[in-house]
């Protein structure tokens, strides 16, 4: 099951990223390739990778989601700044 983390972190891509089908490939030697389906025909958008460096390019493929902030932490924030 070894993946696990990175079929997750293409379902989160497909997720944060609408009007795009990302799939991933899993080579003979285990190795991941990551393509993009687009109008029926599938486009390679990276070599074969390990595991870890499989997971860390696909985060940092396609739209980023913004931070969640709170409340209390835009007040803490806030009191951080120098005033001059």
């Amino acid at each position: 099951m070894r993946s696990t983390r990175a079929a997750a972190a293409v379902a989160r891509l497909n997720q944060r990223s609408e009007g795009h089908q990302y799939l991933m490939v899993v080579t003979g030697n285990g190795q991941f390739l990551l393509r993009e389906r687009v109008e029926g025909v599938d486009k390679v958008l990276s070599e074969a990778l390990s595991l870890d460096d499989f997971v860390r390019f696909v985060n940092a493929t396609g739209p980023q989601q913004a931070p969640r902030i709170t409340k209390n932490d835009a007040a803490f924030a806030k009191q951080l700044v120098r005033k001059s």
